[in-house]
């Protein structure tokens, strides 16, 4: 089983610990991308999994195709060309602070890509399952077509297609998105989002949440999940629930709905004191693939997803250096993080 993921790799320059964006005169720089994100989590899984994007030629291009061969992701398919890396600067929020971020990454490699870069067949020979995200089209209209392309082909070969829409309000308008996404949403099998995903891209409120207060109405996403398949024909609908305390303290847990019985399934709750959230809901991504691959019962899915995006929120940068034992141990009820001895 071969996953394939498609999008931008990042350079991450992060302000240390809790410092502000140039507080101090150095960053921490690691490299990231929601769709690299969960091709790394998979690999950590022992999933094969296949990273497909566009980085420049030269040390810093090779340093970001490095990052993910050291955890055994494929990079054959990356194309190389453009001349430059994109940037995404981080502040992480503490208390009542909220964490930033701050892109750079207009006239990138990647944003510069054209549709005779990739061979879709070629790229999805032996693959069983296609991811993407939201982030990609926001990055240009050849990007979105790109994606298109990449979706025709995938459904054409009989691959399983998820998407997380992750909305970003730095790269795009709510119309702009609902213009790009709604073509796309045709050929997803499994979408994911967040609390604000459904409503900032498609108008899909959750009655009785307000995310901006911290209250969230886990039953209400239930009625998300149903318009969303209702309007779009998914097989699954996942939505993560983040209840922000502080940005600090999240409490933390994912709903999972089927089309088949049109019933939810909800995660543990867990509540998190946070070490960097960025990445957080790549994890979930990547834990519910896992666990369709699997064919792990939808409530088996759910938890395992939950709880591997949970222990992210534990680990600096943004890819999630975790194990299916580790993930297995918190899920089983293991929850004190008492030393392993």
């Amino acid at each position: 089983m071969t996953v394939v993921t498609f999008g931008e790799i990042l350079l991450r320059l992060a302000s240390p610990g809790y410092t502000r964006l140039l507080q101090n005169s150095s960053f921490d720089a690691t490299f990231c991308g929601g769709e690299a994100n969960v091709a790394v989590s998979l690999a950590e899984f022992g999933v094969e999994s296949k990273f497909v994007s566009r980085v420049p030629n030269g040390p810093i291009g090779q340093g970001a195709i490095n990052s993910l061969r050291y955890f055994g992701v494929q990079t054959s398919e990356i194309v190389r060309g453009g001349d430059r890396l994109g940037l995404f600067y981080l502040e992480k929020g503490a208390s009542q602070r909220p964490s930033k971020v701050i892109y750079d990454r207009a006239y990138s490699s990647f944003a510069n890509s054209v549709l005779s870069d990739f061979d879709w067949k070629e790229i999805f020979k032996d693959a069983e399952w296609f991811h993407f995200t939201g982030i990609s089209p926001a990055l240009g209209v050849n990007i979105n077509d790109i994606c298109l392309e990449a979706c025709k082909n995938a459904k054409e070969l009989g691959i399983t297609i998820s998407c997380d829409l992750n909305y970003r309000s730095n790269l795009w308008s709510p119309s702009d998105a609902k213009k790009s996404m709604e073509k796309l949403m045709e050929y997803v099998d499994v979408c994911i989002a967040n609390e604000e995903d459904a409503e900032n891209v498609f108008g899909i409120k959750a009655a009785d949440s307000d995310v901006n207060m911290g209250e969230i109405n886990n039953s209400s996403y239930l009625e998300v999940a149903k318009e969303l398949h209702d309007r779009f024909n998914f097989k699954y609908v996942a939505i993560t629930l983040r209840t922000s305390i502080t940005a600090n303290d999240n409490n933390w847990a994912g709903m999972l709905f089927g089309s088949a019985d049109q019933t939810s399934n909800f995660s543990n709750s867990y509540n998190v004191h946070i070490v960097d959230r960025v990445g957080a809901g790549d994890s979930f991504g990547a834990g519910l693939i896992y666990g369709f691959i699997n064919d792990m019962p939808l409530q088996e899915i759910i938890d395992f997803a939950a709880a591997s995006s949970c222990l992210k929120h534990s680990i600096e940068g943004d890819f999630n250096r975790v194990t299916v034992e580790e993930v297995r141990n918190l899920v089983n009820g293991n929850r004190t993080g008492r030393v392993s001895r």
